[in-house]
This record gives structure tokens, sequence and C-alpha cells, in this order.
């Protein structure tokens, strides 16, 4: 390997399927901070993330010989983290139904996004107090830029729940906002 050049992920994946470790290291080292923090946005829970990121590697290179770079190798191997995530938050029973609408939140409210600059602690802070089916809805869907359908699918509830909690998180969020006065 020459000095100073940068081998792309495409290569590492190759060398990945002949069993050499040293492309699993590097594999590691850089998709591990991206898919903690997508773990961590889903079960909410340092150890537990830590836990399915390894659970996320072992599951990768056990199955390498399987990736085909019909997408990146990060897609796939994101897509295997945030299935485990799931997987996680389901044995734990966690129920993704509909939630009780706080009464105080009125569907035909006009929430004006425009013009509001909002710090990102405010905003982490709030989405982090929503109740967990909707904080997982939120983070997938923002976050990990799934399609509601596709979070529906993995859920295991229908389309229609998922935009329901998604619009009903988002009036969560921004009514948390407005009373902590981050904007009038």
């Amino acid at each position: 390997m020459e000095r100073g050049k940068v081998i792309p992920t495409e290569e590492w994946v190759e060398r990945g399927k002949k069993g050499d470790s040293q492309a699993f290291t590097e594999l590691y080292h850089r998709y591990a901070k991206e898919l903690y923090n997508s773990i961590f946005r889903i079960v909410q829970h340092t150890g537990e993330a830590e836990d399915l990121l390894q659970e996320s590697f072992v599951i990768a290179f056990q199955q390498i010989n399987q990736f085909e770079q019909r997408s990146s190798f990060g897609a796939w191997i994101k897509r295997i983290a945030i299935n485990k995530a799931i997987s996680s938050l389901r044995k734990k029973k966690i129920r993704f139904e509909e939630l009780a609408l706080d009464p105080s939140l009125q569907d035909d409210e006009a929430i004006d996004e425009a013009g509001f600059e909002l710090k990102v602690e405010a905003v982490k802070k709030a989405i982090n107090a929503l109740p967990e089916g909707y904080r997982t809805v939120v983070n997938l869907y923002l976050f990990e830029q799934l399609p509601q359908e596709e979070i529906g699918v993995l859920l295991g509830i229908s389309h229609n729940t998922v935009r329901t909690q998604y619009h009903r998180a988002k009036a969560k969020i921004w009514k948390t906002l407005k009373e902590e006065g981050h904007y009038a």
C-alpha cells in the first residue's frame, strides 16, 4: 500500500470478503461512530447502544460475502444496525401503537415553523422527552431518513399510524419548545 493513499471502502469490503482482518478494522473505524449515533437515537441507552453496535458489526462481517454492492456498504450496515435496535425495542415489549394525544394539543392548531431559530439542544431535549413510540418514529424519519412506509414495516404498524405518530410527535415538540420559551 502506498503511503498516504486512501483506499476506497469498496476495496476494504473486497478484502474483508477474503478474510483480511485489517479490512474489518478499517470498516469498523469508518462506520462505528455514525452507526452508534443511529442506534443510540433509537434505544436511548449508552451500554445497550454499544452492545448493539458490536452485534451489528459481527452480523455484517459474518455476512459480508452476501453484500453485493447494490447499495453502499454504509447503507447496508446501517440497515443492519437499525434493525438490531428495533429488534431490541421489540424484545422489551415496547408497543408501537397509537398513543393518547395530550388533550391540550389541538390537531387543527396551526404550527408556524417559519422564522424561528431553535437551539439544537432544546430540540434534542424535546425529542428525548417524547414517549418511546413517538421518539422512535421521529428518529427513524428525520435522522435516519427512512420513508414512513418502511418505518411502518419495521415497527409492525400501519403507514397511517406512522404518519399520525409523526404529526403528534411534532406537535408535542413544538408545544414543549413553546412552553420553555424557545419561541413565542
